[in-house]
């Protein structure tokens, strides 16, 4: 906790503010120029005001920092770290990612403290924030002293050139100022290679890796020969050659025999109307975002690899998922990959990177439980913050609230588990009126909840990683539209699979069963002539209930199944 207490402001800040919010209204509520000549000028009169501000906005920054660094040095915080989340702040006050945040804090200090002419300028207005930035990233490598030399020399080019042209330059002068500054550079960018991942429009995904430039080339190279080669030899199957270079480099870094027999594990949520009906709701891939609903049944239907269902329940009210405990300290196992499915990204406001930490709201240490409702889907730098002296993660009923050393509070809401238009949506009739011969509306069935799901037994409990609960494992899919007549049709008297339900078991003392986890054991009846492969995991040879693990599946040839479920997508149109 923050021992010192947080100053109040002083009125001249409120009176500022209220001016800056006086000003806003204003420009809000002005009609727009009569003239072209009127409207130019307002739109220049207003980049000039976008850099003002921006410089003003680093100055804050600057200051704030200094003002965190003395307030952490009095609450005992070893000097290391003193100052070190205070970009998080800025970043939550800018409402922008940490990562922003920083980047913004670490530009500010230069513009402010070592560059002087462009910090005039643009405080001035002469310049914009873009260029003011390429100033910093250029001069990076060089000392203090060697950054005021080409901020000096640079001081007539700033207004009159663009962008590239102000890169070009900045970066010349700084190698001819020091030409260890430019090894210096590029061995910093060896350092930072990397792969990323962006999701984009339309189901589409971009994979970027920032290599040595000789090794980015080897690698195009190498996908362009082989598109080359495969449209040569004839083998392209109606592909471009972008397609070919983009499929190569799928089957090269998957080591499968097509780019569409995705080999790995990936978790896919959609809802059972768009599964097993024509739905129109999106499905998710947890922390990348939605894919169509029509692009996941035929990513469904047309995938090589082992697929299989897992049902989650939700609430009908908002749609969350409901909650599960544990017994032990850490979230792990299937409590943590629920809360992964629940935030989807970072729950800090406006962070939106991937969750690296499932942890405590409230920490274990004062007392916070390992549960669903003071779980907490963060990023790592997120979570380091939070132990920091002064911050606070409180978990409320609809989402997180995080208070900073400030005595600030923003609060972020936890997104429905599938995103609608409406929620819940009112019951229609499904769009198929031959509906007994769409596959997906003969196993929708199989996703009705149960009204008392058994509990799996005290043994298999004991093995799940400490969490109370109970577990659901729906066959397996791929399925053909005959083998799910006959799964449907098939009567309880002749299954010779099916066992009685569980008894469940009595609560603890002073416990409660109000709180049901996303999974249990389906008590399916599967008839005998359905393959071995589509009975329940219980009953199949070799695996364990509640192993906690999940094997990848290999990436299969093609089978009459897969043929049958791909006919079945294609009849239901």
């Amino acid at each position: 906790m923050d021992a010192i207490p947080v100053p109040e402001a002083p009125p001249a800040d409120h009176d500022l503010i209220a001016e800056i919010d006086r000003f806003a209204s204003m420009l809000r509520g002005t009609a727009t120029a009569v003239t072209e000549s009127a409207a130019l000028a307002r739109i220049g009169a207003l980049e000039s005001l976008k850099a003002t501000i921006a410089s003003v906005q680093s100055t804050e920054a600057v200051a704030f920092e200094a003002a965190r660094r003395r307030r952490d040095a009095l609450n005992q915080v070893p000097d290391r770290d003193c100052g070190t989340h205070a970009a998080e702040e800025i970043a939550l006050a800018k409402r922008v990612s940490p990562g922003t945040g920083r980047k913004f804090l670490s530009t500010s200090r230069a513009i402010v403290g070592e560059l002087p002419n462009t910090f005039k300028a643009l405080s001035s207005g002469d310049i914009s924030e873009d260029k003011a930035r390429i100033m910093v990233d250029e001069t990076a490598c060089l000392p203090t002293a060697d950054r005021r030399k080409v901020d000096s020399r640079m001081k007539s080019s700033l207004e009159p050139s663009g962008l590239r042209s102000l890169r070009t330059e900045a970066r010349a002068l700084a190698e001819e100022m020091n030409d260890e500054a430019a090894a210096e550079r590029v061995k910093k960018a060896t350092a930072n290679r990397r792969v990323t991942m962006t999701p984009l429009e339309d189901g589409m995904g971009r994979v970027s890796a920032i290599l040595p430039i000789q090794q980015a080339v080897a690698v195009y190279e190498g996908l362009r020969e082989k598109a080359d080669s495969a449209l040569a030899a004839g083998t392209a199957k109606g592909r471009r050659h972008n397609q070919l270079m983009a499929d190569t480099l799928v089957e090269r870094l998957t080591g499968q025999a097509g780019a569409e027999a995705v080999p790995t594990e990936v978790h896919l949520v959609i809802e059972a109307e768009s599964l097993f009906s024509d739905g129109m709701v999106p499905a998710w891939l947890p922390g990348f975002g939605p894919l169509p609903a029509k692009t996941a049944r035929s990513f469904i239907a047309a995938n090589e690899a082992e697929i299989f269902i897992r049902r989650m329940f939700t609430q009908v009210t908002d749609g969350q998922l409901v909650g599960m405990e544990s017994r032990g300290r850490t979230f792990t196992g299937l409590l943590r990959q629920m809360v992964v499915y629940r935030d989807d990204v970072c729950r800090t406001p406006w962070c939106d990177a991937r969750i690296k930490h499932a942890d405590h709201a409230e920490g274990y240490e004062s007392g916070g439980a390992t549960s669903w409702e003071n779980s907490s889907g963060l990023c790592a730098a997120c979570n380091y913050a939070k132990e920091h002296p002064g911050w606070k993660h409180e978990a409320t009923a609809q989402g997180l609230k995080v208070t900073t050393p400030s005595g600030l509070d923003y609060e972020t809401a936890t997104p429905p588990f599938v995103r609608r238009m409406k929620y819940p949506r009112p019951g229609t009739a499904p769009p198929d009126a031959n509906a007994a011969d769409d596959w997906r509306l003969q196993l929708a069935g199989l996703l009705e909840p149960q009204r008392d799901p058994p509990e799996a037994d005290s043994d298999s409990d004991s093995e799940s990683g400490d969490v109370d609960g109970r577990e659901i494992e729906l066959p397996y899919l791929p399925i053909s539209a005959s083998d799910a007549r006959k799964f449907v049709d098939a009567k309880p008297e002749e299954d010779p699979v099916a066992e009685p339900a569980a008894e469940p078991e009595s609560a603890p003392a002073g416990e409660s069963l109000e709180c049901e986890i996303a999974e249990v054991v389906d008590p399916l009846l599967v008839p005998p002539t359905v393959s071995l492969r589509y009975r329940p995991r219980s009953r199949r040879p070799g695996r364990s209930l509640s192993s906690g693990r999940r094997r990848v599946p290999a990436a299969s040839t093609g089978s009459a199944v897969e043929e049958g479920l791909r006919e079945g997508m294609l009849d239901a149109g």
